[in-house]
């Protein structure tokens, strides 16, 4: 049934994204216009997580960028779509300009493991296939909360016969072991760097200033095999008749072992200031405060569905 249900959300994809891109553009500005009308839970975290990062915008000026992220979120979503269900050679003809691919091209020929710290910036996706189309690689995702949902991501990274290619790799407990042999025999991971681990597997860390939670996997991975680690990304660059364009970069993180998470949320957080509207501010980054902190959650109650307060009400008294 699972993977019925996968197939079924892989067909739906693939008719969204075979639309022309002035349709689908206009959909995904229609849908953003919706997410502000209503300012629904989408609109709502965007809004604090930019209140948490740029607090000294004035509110118009902050308003003006929630619309503006929700736009291109929008516009991501279906550009993913695209990519997901699209010949990856077909895709990478998106990329038109390169920046830094020496590094990389030479990180692989030292024979020490690269690990490729992808934000959640510009296209993601695209840098995957980009990366696939290179070299075999390991991908390091959190499971969705769906087995259903994970069945179709499983799906729509190996739809064009990449399963050879690219090896995912849930992020949790033992599968964490086949990164170490990877790097380790010279080969290639990707990771996002700016996903919240579970409390207790992670270090607190300044990001735009303020304490996140953020996963050491990666500086462990770095000072455990000698592998070099290169910031890597896919920014948007201009929008055509027939889709985005883009500019695949790759920078160095010198750092990245030695100076440990804020290395790394530095590193992260100057990608996003280039351009804030390609950052993914639809996710809770700072939910869980640091040990001491009088904030709390800054994203509780009205960011989280009504269902997750009343089970937190009932929880408070007591209810079963």
């Amino acid at each position: 049934m699972t993977d019925f249900a996968a197939r079924l959300l892989y067909l739906l994809a693939a008719a969204v994204a075979r639309l022309p891109w002035a349709w689908s553009r206009a959909m995904a500005d229609g849908v953003a216009r919706l997410w502000m009308g209503r300012d629904g839970r989408t609109a709502k975290v965007v809004r604090r997580n930019l209140e948490l990062a740029y607090p000294d915008l004035l509110p118009a000026e902050r308003e003006l960028r929630v619309a503006s992220v929700l736009r291109t979120t929008a516009r991501q979503t279906i550009e993913t779509l695209r990519l997901w269900t699209r010949p990856p050679a077909k895709n990478l003809a998106s990329i038109r300009q390169a920046q830094g691919v020496d590094l990389f091209d030479a990180a692989i020929a030292s024979g020490r493991g690269v690990i490729v710290a992808a934000p959640h910036y510009g296209s993601w996706e695209l840098l995957n296939q980009w990366l696939a189309s290179r070299t075999p690689l390991a991908i390091l995702y959190a499971p969705p909360d769906s087995e259903i949902g994970e069945a179709f991501l499983r799906r729509v990274r190996t739809a064009h016969g990449d399963a050879d290619r690219v090896t995912q790799v849930r992020a949790e407990g033992p599968a964490i072991r086949q990164l170490f042999k990877m790097v380790q025999g010279g080969g290639v991971v990707g990771i996002l760097p700016d996903q919240q681990p579970k409390a207790g597997d992670g270090e607190f860390a300044p990001f735009f200033g303020v304490p996140a939670l953020t996963m050491t996997l990666l500086s462990r991975l770095a000072q455990r095999t000698g592998a070099t680690v290169l910031l890597g990304y896919c920014e948007r660059i201009a929008d055509t008749a027939d889709g985005p364009a883009f500019a695949l970069r790759f920078e160095p993180v010198p750092d990245a072992a030695g100076g440990g998470v804020a290395a790394l949320n530095a590193a992260v957080e100057r990608v996003a200031r280039r351009d804030p509207a390609q950052y993914q501010w639809t996710y809770k980054r700072w939910s869980i405060p640091a040990p001491g902190s009088l904030r709390g959650n800054p994203y509780w109650p009205d960011c989280y569905p009504p269902s997750a307060q009343r089970e937190a009400s009932r929880a408070d008294q007591g209810t079963p």
